[in-house]
């Protein structure tokens, strides 16, 4: 029986990944742990191993993207012959052949032809015969398939007319949609749009220009063409996409755009998303260093020396073991305490910024923490770390301190609860004994979800922070 193989979830993040390239070839035998393919997803490049046996029959294509779930390929037995499965599919599809689209509520007239190529769930499509269909504004549902067991394939859309269809809803009510290329004329750009997105407007002969895009990547996303839907049966007025999302600039012609996707564009949703979530407040508190930089000095002298941001990372750390409320994440059901600390530490990259995590890190001696984060912090800038390396992160530190800053409001990393910034090492002044005397000593700023502790346990805990780094000696 064939197995379906489909476009993994590497991490609680992941959206979509693109095929970058196969590495066993079409039809080839794959052993269980054998790695398939290579992906790019927003922050890595991973090898995807096969968790079954089989023959390799692919339907993805080296260069497309999938989001998580979807089929890209399957795996066949001994002396089976490839069926047609889609690489994707828009909508469910029962046995009469009238599609339900549950985001939009929205069904297609059980009345319908039934089109070839459907094993009573989903319609079998190729790939490149999607993308073709989407550019062309063709629809799907109304092409003959000619590939193995009725599969549509991109020779089937070849000279298809563009004609406008009809949208049914469950009151019958009808409202005319006119099916337009999503190319548009006069050399346009094509209209940014995930693959899902594509899809669904492609079932419904959606005007992809028409839908107002996401606000922080302008990319068009199924939730957008089946709320586009259902102001339509409603025949609510909609605005044009770019009266909703255009600022104004000035009169100014920009000398470049850059476009908030990828790397850049999953930063802006989370970020926003973690303002939004959360009941963010930032208190800060300064830490005499000269403990540090004496313990520094000598475990120089035997070798290369933990950054100050190691110390930092060791003692927050330990702090969270002793204020084990700070090391959790809010759930549906509640406020969930993890067992284990996994500090997280900012890397900036080229285009944005990565946060690999040192595990167990309440467990480790300094100099344990400072060959880990060399570690991650070169596999970070030469695009080299593993997914591993990218999740479970429980708390996180990130470091300005390099470039002159003292404070700042660092912004939590969901799912984690708080996040400390440092700022630089320097030169203060206080009174000893009477005495005026010159300290070396850094910021630390703790950004906290107010919903998960209160002010005073906040400050309880950076408190620890700081008494820890006063006795760098007690972090092994």
């Amino acid at each position: 029986m064939a197995t379906e193989f489909v476009m993994p979830k590497l991490g609680l993040t992941m959206e979509e990944g693109t095929i970058l390239r196969w590495l066993v070839d079409e039809g080839d035998d794959v052993a269980v742990g054998t790695p398939v393919l290579s992906i790019e997803t927003d922050k890595v490049e991973s090898d995807v191993e096969s968790g079954v046996a089989g023959r390799l029959h692919r339907l993805g294509e080296e260069g497309q993207t999938f989001r998580c779930g979807e089929t890209i390929a399957v795996l066949l037995a001994p002396g089976e012959v490839a069926p047609a499965v889609a690489a994707a599919a828009p909508a469910a599809v029962d046995r009469s052949g009238a599609a339900t689209l549950v985001a939009s509520g929205v069904s297609w007239p059980s009345a319908a032809p039934q089109p070839t190529g459907f094993n009573g769930t989903r319609q079998f499509v190729s790939p490149n015969a999607r993308r073709l269909a989407a550019e062309r504004g063709i629809d799907l549902l109304r092409v003959v398939g000619t590939g193995p067991g009725g599969r549509v394939v991109a020779a089937d859309l070849d000279e298809l007319p563009v004609a406008p269809t009809t949208l049914v809803a469950a009151n019958a009510h009808t409202v005319p949609v006119t099916r337009v290329a999503s190319t548009p004329p006069s050399g346009q750009p094509p209209v940014p749009a995930t693959a899902a997105a594509r899809m669904l407007a492609d079932l419904l002969g959606v005007d992809l220009a028409a839908v107002e895009p996401d606000p922080v990547d302008g990319y068009v996303t199924r939730e957008s063409v089946a709320r586009y839907v259902r102001m339509r049966l409603r025949a609510d007025p909609v605005q044009p996409a770019s009266a909703a999302i255009a600022p104004s600039l000035a009169s100014q012609t920009p000398v470049r755009v850059k476009r908030l996707s990828g790397m850049r564009g999953t930063i802006a949703k989370r970020m926003s998303a973690s303002l939004r979530e959360m009941a963010q407040l930032t208190l800060t508190m300064d830490a005499d260093m000269d403990a540090v930089v004496a313990d520094r000095a000598a475990r120089g002298l035997d070798g290369p020396a933990p950054s100050y941001t190691d110390y930092v990372i060791a003692a927050a750390a330990r702090a969270l073991r002793a204020h084990p409320d700070l090391n959790a994440q809010v759930t549906p059901d509640g406020i969930a305490i993890l067992p284990d600390v996994h500090v997280g530490m900012a890397v900036a990259v080229d285009g944005g910024l990565l946060v690999p995590v040192v595990r167990h890190a309440d467990t480790l001696a300094l100099g344990a923490i400072a060959t880990t984060t060399s570690r991650l912090a070169t596999a970070a800038r030469a695009g080299t770390l593993g997914l591993d390396d990218l999740d479970g992160g429980t708390f996180s530190v990130t470091a300005l301190g390099m470039f002159g800053v003292d404070t700042f409001t660092p912004v939590i990393n969901p799912p984690n609860a708080a996040i400390l910034g440092v700022g630089r090492l320097r030169d203060d002044v206080t009174v000893s004994d009477g005495q005026i005397v010159v300290v070396k000593r850094l910021t630390l700023s703790l950004t906290w979800d107010h919903r998960v502790v209160d002010g005073a346990p906040a400050a309880q805990f950076c408190k620890a922070i700081v008494e820890a780094l006063a006795h760098p000696a007690d972090l092994g």
